[in-house]
């Protein structure tokens, strides 16, 4: 069965640049364009791992994970979090709110891709 990423970011490029790595990669990706619209693809898809920016409209990355994390469906879900910000008061943040890890924009591909598959066993 194919791995399962929903990819959630504001930014188009980076969409873009996550859907080709990933399915290079062999991955199945869904993407959102913000926080509301990517809790509402999570309620509506098997995603295996998520992926999300932290700085967003409607609904910043933060948002998304405790939404994730108090919600009925898939709670343990791993959830990194790719950003330009790299303070370790975000960090802290994010690990607090449930997020699996942290990750750097830009990302490097087969980093990201090896992170990915550790999480999930891919």
């Amino acid at each position: 069965m194919t791995t399962h990423i929903l990819a959630i970011d504001d930014s188009r490029t980076i969409r873009s640049l996550l859907t080709m790595t990933l399915e290079d990669a062999g991955f199945s990706v869904t993407t959102a364009v913000d926080g509301v619209d990517g809790i509402n693809k999570f309620k509506e898809t098997d995603a295996d791992l998520v992926i999300t920016d932290v700085n967003m409209p409607n609904k910043d990355g933060f948002g998304v994970i405790e939404d994730i994390r108090g919600g009925d469906k898939n709670r343990g879900v791993p959830v990194l979090v790719l950003t330009t910000e790299s303070g370790a008061a975000l960090k802290e943040r994010a690990r607090k709110a449930g997020a699996t890890g942290w990750i750097v924009k830009p990302f490097d591909d087969d980093s990201l891709v090896s992170v990915i598959r550790r999480l999930t066993g891919a």
